[in-house]
């Protein structure tokens, strides 16, 4: 699977019945932008980590894309309800092989069930700009996680590195006591059986596992993890490191209101703006079939 943090490609608006429900995402998600512009909380949500496109494509209006359509929209449908959930679509013996499709979301812990929704929404949309077609994908935001693909990978235990981050500032040897209070935090994180918070001090971090991991699967994921950090990170004010099925992050207070932090955001926003417009452009086009429909 191709992994990036940035867009790569761009899902063409043809008027479809699959296009019409995808539709409903993208405009969903301009309204919730444009009704919440000053809300940094949910922006820091939103803000884009990164993405996997599997290589392989499937065709439109295909039993997969069929059951895919039907994924999203239960991931939207269900985010208002629970922080967590998955699926398997299409498995059964009387159902095309080639349609079958297992999913999952995840917000992060801390949003409550509206921001979870938004968030959700909002990955939808993005999944289907940066990944058009594929039969496998997975994005990562600020405040949460979709994947799906065409082979079951509910509750396998998934440690592959996905995305990491170490801030441009690093610290000296006389910053020991911000290295004492990270490996503190750090070996908190590492009982981590769901979600987990942990600060000493000036510093903060928390971790996450998928919700389909064992107790000792998520344990086992967030302390690689956490070794990780600080093989690829050293001493920087600053990490994340995602897995397959877990992360770990910790930062120096103010850390995400300064400079550093300000490319991830822009992401973020570029993604934002781009959904907005095409939403736009949809609702356009939508206008526009019902007009030559009504004249014709």
């Amino acid at each position: 699977m191709l992994i990036t943090n940035l867009p790569q490609h761009f899902l063409p608006f043809k008027l479809s019945s699959s296009l019409s429900i995808l539709f409903l995402y993208f405009f969903y998600t301009f309204l919730l932008l444009v009704t919440n512009p000053i809300n940094n909380h949910l922006v820091k949500a939103h803000v884009f980590i990164y993405a996997g496109c599997s290589q392989d494509k499937y065709q439109p209006n295909s039993p997969f894309a069929s059951n895919l359509n039907s994924l999203l929209f239960s991931i939207v449908s269900s985010s208002s309800q629970v922080l967590y959930n998955s699926y398997a679509l299409g498995n059964d013996s009387s159902a095309p092989q080639e349609g079958s499709i297992y999913g999952l979301y995840q917000c992060r812990g801390d949003l409550q069930l509206k921001d979870c929704a938004t968030c959700a929404a909002s990955a939808v949309s993005q999944i289907n700009l940066v990944c058009s077609y594929t039969f496998g994908a997975s994005l990562q935001l600020d405040g949460c996680y979709l994947r799906y693909e065409n082979t079951d990978f509910l509750g396998k235990p998934d440690t592959s590195l996905r995305y990491n981050k170490c801030s441009k500032n690093q610290l000296g040897a006389g910053d020991g006591d911000f290295l004492r209070r990270r490996d503190d935090v750090l070996a908190d994180l590492e009982g981590a059986t769901g979600f987990k918070v942990s600060s000493s001090g000036s510093i903060e971090g928390f971790a996450q596992c998928v919700g389909d991991l064992s107790v000792e699967d998520c344990n086992s994921c967030v302390s690689d993890a956490v070794m990780k950090l600080k093989t690829m990170c050293g001493s920087a004010a600053a990490a994340d490191v995602f897995f397959g099925q877990c992360y770990a992050r910790y930062w120096a207070s103010g850390y995400y209101h300064s400079s550093d932090s300000s490319n991830d955001d822009d992401v973020g926003k570029t993604v934002a703006i781009i959904v907005g417009v095409l939403a736009g452009v949809a609702v356009f086009i939508v206008l526009l079939s019902f007009c030559r429909k009504a004249v014709g």
